[in-house]
């Protein structure tokens, strides 16, 4: 268990939630981005509440850094009538199109009923929003097609709104990442804070060491084997922790280097080292039981948030 609880909610965020707040009624539907790694730990209850009669389209961004399979079935799962789900990769792009198709189907009942009206359809409007650190401003950039907002591998770059035209069928406001207040549930603070989404001056390496080391030792412990070159798991993480420093030679004076060892650990998950990674499992909610009960996957989570972080049990 960490030593401490791990809540961060800066001022710049709570901000951001009254500007998401005035500004949703400018747009038609919200591009929501998550992280593939962390679809449940990634999506924010915020926009849920905030944006709770908007259509959305859920990006999975980082789908390259995500084990495939697992991303298949979270998209079956977010899926839903005015959920339209999409896994992206950010860096290499492409998706532009992709992005406009979606948009425009999603929005099909709005465009129709202009043209009813007479009205010559406008270009749709999107607000885009998400968690720090999840692609937002390189989702701007590339639908642009020019650096038209800031972008860095760390939370809490973008700071301000800003409209930008993605083409002529699609404009987007651009809006800082924005976390809840409080986490409800631990596990998702710390797959957060492994991933990057949270800062690392206010966690503790040492539990996100450890908390990595003991999902990892039991979802894919071969990986680890192959990839520190370790004999094998040991009981506890900690002792996993040791033998893959004794391995590395992170050592000091003879002894393990803690402070190395925990944060080259968890820099060489961030960095893809140990592979495509899935932190999280969709709910196992049956299409029948979804429609019969009029119950989107995404709820059943949010009901249940333990089920997101069962893989491998």
């Amino acid at each position: 268990m960490p030593s401490s609880v791990i809540q961060w909610f800066p001022g710049h965020m709570a901000k951001a939630r009254r500007q998401m707040e005035e500004n949703l009624k400018k747009v038609d539907f919200i591009i929501e981005i998550r992280d593939a790694r962390m679809p449940f730990s990634s999506a924010n209850p915020l926009i849920d509440e905030l944006g709770k009669n908007k259509p959305r389209l859920v990006l999975l961004s980082k789908m390259d850094k995500a084990d495939p399979e697992t991303t298949k079935r979270w998209i079956e799962a977010l899926e839903n009538d005015s959920t339209s789900v999409m896994a992206v990769d950010l860096v290499k792009g492409g998706f532009k199109n992709k992005v406009s198709a979606r948009s425009l189907a999603l929005n099909k009942a709005l465009i129709e009923k202009q043209k009813k009206r007479g009205i010559r359809p406008r270009p749709l409007r999107a607000m885009v929003a998400g968690i720090p650190n999840v692609g937002k401003s390189t989702f701007i950039n590339s639908l642009a097609g020019r650096k038209a907002a800031m972008t860095g591998d760390r939370p809490g770059v973008t700071k301000s709104l800003q409209w930008v035209k993605a083409s002529n069928e699609l404009e987007v406001l651009d809006t800082p990442g924005v976390l809840w207040p409080k986490f409800d549930s631990q596990r998702s603070a710390l797959v957060l804070a492994v991933l990057g989404s949270i800062k690392d001056d206010v966690v503790h390496m040492d539990d996100l060491a450890i908390f990595a080391a003991d999902y990892l030792s039991k979802t894919m412990p071969e990986r680890l084997k192959e990839v520190y070159k370790i004999e094998k798991i040991e009981e506890t993480p900690w002792e996993t922790l040791e033998a893959i420093a004794r391995k590395r030679g992170w050592l000091q004076k003879g002894t393990v280097d803690e402070n190395r060892t925990m944060r080259t650990f968890i820099q060489d998950i961030r960095s893809g080292k140990l592979g495509r990674i899935t932190w999280e499992q969709p709910p196992h909610v049956s299409k029948e039981e979804s429609e019969e009960n009029s119950t989107t996957a995404e709820q059943a989570v949010s009901a249940h948030p333990e089920a997101a972080g069962k893989e491998g049990e």
